[in-house]
């Protein structure tokens, strides 16, 4: 003898609700790998190692040291000394202003140095790059040459 549940005459049916978890589940995979793939503008660089073009012919150097201390054409000067002296050689005479400054000196003085110049005309304000890309090792930073 057999018995009747009411199985048998129910038709196939697709269960909706585990159905959307799983889309929901793949909608957050990928929303997950898109923001892994997208670029961060607040990475740490070197900025010292870079490719540039060789410029040739007359410029102007500021040199930031280790030390934020800063020269312009090897002259050691304050900071408003060097940005009045560096804009008024810049208006007598316009050429390239390099900013030659050392892989431990501070970023802050750097930027500030290049805003300043930038607020008074100076046009062709760059940072001197060594010219030679460095390979870092996976997951940290590169030591520094010596």
């Amino acid at each position: 003898m057999r018995l009747k549940s009411g199985y048998e005459d129910r038709k196939a049916r697709m269960e909706m609700i585990s159905l959307m978890d799983i889309m929901f589940l793949i909608l957050v995979v990928f929303v997950y790998a898109v923001f892994s793939m997208s670029v961060h503008r607040g990475l740490k660089v070197d900025l010292p190692s870079a490719d540039g073009p060789l410029l040739k012919g007359e410029k102007l150097v500021i040199t930031l040291s280790a030390d934020d201390t800063l020269a312009l054409n090897k002259e050691p000067m304050s900071f408003d000394d060097l940005v009045l002296a560096t804009i008024t050689r810049w208006r007598e005479n316009p050429v390239p202003v390099l900013i030659s400054a050392d892989r431990a000196a501070t970023l802050g003085t750097g930027i500030e140095l290049l805003g300043k110049l930038k607020n008074g005309g100076v046009e062709q304000v760059t940072f001197q790059v060594s010219g030679e890309a460095r390979t870092p090792t996976a997951g940290r930073a590169a030591p520094p040459d010596e």
